[in-house]
């Protein structure tokens, strides 16, 4: 069973940056595709972004040119960095990893907007 961590969610102001992290316990070309998910209060769990196995990048329109996805290969890590971050980013983001069988999951990590 693949762990898959996350870090670097936090309080941050209304425009201000985060960079999110995502640690996987196993090399992530055993992926098809990695990213990020976020699920506010009372709302469905949301796409924000996601690169293949390939490098093929996809965002969320509410956070393109905001948001930046990457990875380090030799670390098994994903990162989001979240910049111009807005209150409506508010959420719980959570790191996954899609190859042929269920996702895997992060246990999440809480970013709120605020002043």
């Amino acid at each position: 069973q693949v762990q898959l961590v996350e870090s670097g969610g936090g309080l941050v102001q209304p425009g201000g940056s985060l960079r999110l992290s995502c640690a996987a316990s196993r090399t992530i070309f055993s992926f098809n595709v990695m990213g990020w998910y976020r699920q506010a209060p009372g709302k469905e769990r949301e796409l924000v972004a996601a690169v293949t196995s390939d490098g093929r990048i996809n965002y969320a329109d509410s956070v393109k040119g905001r948001f930046t996805i990457s990875r380090d290969t030799a670390k098994n890590m994903v990162y989001l960095q979240m910049n111009s971050l807005k209150p409506e980013d508010t959420a719980v983001y959570y790191c996954y990893g899609a190859s042929d069988g269920p996702y895997d999951w992060g246990q999440g990590t809480q970013v709120t907007v605020s002043s």
